[in-house]
């Protein structure tokens, strides 16, 4: 399906507009939704259980908790820390959840920055597409693996598109191993389209 089919399907708008202002642009990159075509393959080469639950970090308009709450059993988590953004996901998520009324509600957007986000012991698999700096990005990572050391098990973290930075941090400073490796479809002209996912 094309984009806007998806979009027409679970009844929301995750299109990329304007540029959006963060406090400290540094840290903080422009929300841009995650191609549907890239869920997709991801779906395919992924799999999502019931029992795990599913944190997507600047989930800006909500695009990926929608598309896996609609097609995955799994629960989902959005944290996002623009209020703009925020209210764009509500409105996506009243509209959703006025059509798509058969599935449990186990879809949730919280407004809060990544590093204060609490985690929580059913948060088990934590999706990046490239929302902040390294720094925050070793912050996040910290307090999961405090997280793991309080409430013991496995957890996942997918990179889509990722960070050449968050790459050498999580294997050179944490205990975290690449267990996979998804080339997508632009791979061959462009070798940071690809998703990897490390497990702890």
């Amino acid at each position: 399906m094309k984009e806007y089919q998806y979009d027409k399907l679970l009844h929301i708008k995750t299109g990329k507009d304007r540029k959006v202002k963060y406090p400290d642009s540094f840290h903080y990159n422009p929300y841009e939704p995650t191609p549907y075509s890239t869920l997709e393959t991801l779906s395919k080469n992924y799999e999502l259980r019931a029992n795990d639950r599913v944190v997507d970090f600047g989930a800006g308009k909500g695009r990926l908790p929608f598309y896996i709450h609609y097609f995955h059993p799994a629960s989902v988590i959005g944290v996002e820390m623009d209020e703009a953004m925020m209210e764009k996901s509500l409105v996506n998520l009243n509209n959703y959840q006025r059509f798509i009324q058969e599935k449990e509600n186990t879809i949730e957007f919280l407004p809060c920055l990544a590093e204060e986000y609490i985690i929580q012991p059913q948060d088990n698999c934590f999706y990046f597409f490239n929302p902040f700096s390294t720094e925050i990005f070793r912050k996040v990572v910290n307090r999961i693996l405090q997280s793991v050391e309080k409430h013991k098990r496995t957890v996942d973290l997918v990179l889509y598109y990722p960070n050449g930075d968050y790459i050498f941090y999580l294997e050179n400073h944490t205990v975290f191993e690449l267990v996979k490796e998804i080339k997508l479809h632009d791979y061959h002209w462009n070798p940071d389209e690809r998703i990897l996912i490390y497990r702890f």
